[in-house]
Order: C-alpha cells, then sequence, then structure tokens
C-alpha cells in the first residue's frame, strides 16, 4: 500500500514538474518573439497582439480591417448607383401626366366650307393635364417626347335625306397627314367616324385636326360627336 503512495506521489510531482518546464517554454519563446529585431513570418496575422493575448484581440484584424473596408466601399458604389438609378427614374417619370380631350362647341350652323383646310376649334376642353393643348389653335404640342395615343371623333347632319352629306377630316403632325375620316353620299343625311392612331412625338412636336377645304360639319354638335382626344402612353428619353 505505500509502495503505491510512493508511486502516485512520484507521477504527480513528474507531471508538475513537466507542466513548469511546457509553461516556460512558452515565456522563453514569448520573450524571444517579441524581443526578436526582424520581421516576424506572420504574413497579415497580429502576432504581438496574439502572445499579449490581449482581451478582445483577433489575430486576424489587418484581414478584417480590409475586409471591412472593401464592404464598405461597396456598399458606397452601390447607394451612388443606387441614386443614379432614381434621377434617371425621375427624368423618365416626371411630368408625365399628359392628357387632353376637347370637343367642338354647341352650333346651329355648319363649320365650313373653306376654300382652303382649316384646323378645327375644338374649344370646349375638359380635360388638359400638361397644358399641351391650345383651345385658342386647336394644336396640341408635346410638352414631352414619348409615345401618345390620339384619337379623333367626327358627326355631321345635313338635316335632310336628300342634301349632299360632304365632309372630310384629317389628322396632322407637324403639318403631315397621318389619319383621315371622310364621307360623300346622298345616301343618308347624316354619318359619323372615328380615328386613333399612335405617334412617337418629341418635345414640341405638333398635332392637330383640319378640315378639308370644300367640305363642312353640320349639326347636333350637342352630343360633342366631333372631339379631339390625345394622352401620354410612356415617356421615352430624349436623344
Amino acid at each position: 500500500m505505500k509502495l503505491v503512495e510512493v508511486s502516485a506521489l512520484c507521477l504527480l510531482g513528474i507531471l508538475s514538474l513537466c507542466v513548469s518546464v511546457e509553461a516556460g517554454m512558452f515565456d522563453i519563446m514569448k520573450e524571444a518573439a517579441l524581443t526578436y529585431p526582424g520581421a516576424l513570418p506572420c504574413g497579415n496575422w497580429d502576432c504581438d497582439c496574439a502572445f499579449k493575448r490581449q482581451r478582445g484581440c483577433c489575430c486576424a484584424a489587418n484581414d478584417m480591417c480590409q475586409l471591412e473596408e472593401h464592404t464598405f466601399m461597396r456598399m458606397v458604389n452601390l447607394w451612388q448607383q443606387l441614386i443614379t438609378l432614381d434621377e434617371n427614374l425621375s427624368e423618365l417619370t416626371d411630368n408625365s401626366k399628359i392628357a387632353f380631350r376637347a370637343s367642338m362647341p354647341s352650333s346651329s350652323t355648319c363649320f365650313g366650307p373653306y376654300t382652303s383646310n382649316v384646323p378645327i376649334p375644338y374649344t370646349s376642353i375638359s380635360l388638359n393635364d400638361g397644358h399641351g393643348y391650345n383651345p385658342a389653335l386647336g394644336v396640341f404640342t408635346a410638352p414631352r417626347t414619348g409615345l401618345y395615343s390620339f384619337a379623333l371623333s367626327v358627326y355631321s347632319n345635313v338635316g335632310s335625306p336628300t342634301a349632299r352629306l360632304y365632309h372630310q377630316v384629317q389628322l396632322k403632325k407637324d403639318g403631315q397627314v397621318v389619319a383621315c375620316v371622310w364621307e360623300a353620299n346622298r345616301e343618308d343625311q347624316e354619318d359619323s367616324g372615328t380615328q386613333t392612331v399612335l405617334l412617337s412625338l418629341r418635345r414640341g412636336n405638333q398635332v392637330y385636326v383640319e378640315l378639308f377645304s370644300g367640305r363642312m360639319l353640320c349639326g347636333n354638335t350637342d352630343m360633342n360627336g366631333n372631339s379631339f382626344t390625345g394622352y401620354l402612353l410612356y415617356p421615352l428619353a430624349e436623344e
């Protein structure tokens, strides 16, 4: 029994000696590293921080700082791209509420005939968002570049089945005919028609409806049968 106890004490002493030697070796290595005059082969690691075991210290502090800087710069770049995108969207969508509807006023007389083509005075305005339509001239001027939809409705009643029904109106863009509605017969006393077109316009292009020379529009204008409407479908970038 005493032999076992002696053996145990000896083993404990040997282990204590080994721990002391290991601790001492670590201190020696630490001191040697800290006092070494040259550069330690630590890469980007903070060896001094590792040996001192500073609380909250990270051996990869340099790498983490570089990663943080790289992440921050990417966030700044993304933010700048978002600002640019927002500016581009604002440029495309701002002032995009453009629409108008105008009709001929009530009259007991015919409009026309004339010896030359005459713009039709659609002076009864029920809608003019964007203020592109000028009732004094009967002309729509595009406030901005984009794709537009236009519609014109034509109605005429000459009052007698035996009278000549003779009308023709045409939609024009900057003086060029793009659509036409016409009627010329003796079979009835009234007739109507409608045209709808899509036009790609630049800012400042003008669209209007004119009565063809020698033709006329008569009767029943209280029905707003003669109207001119248009609106912006979507804007396009300025060239």
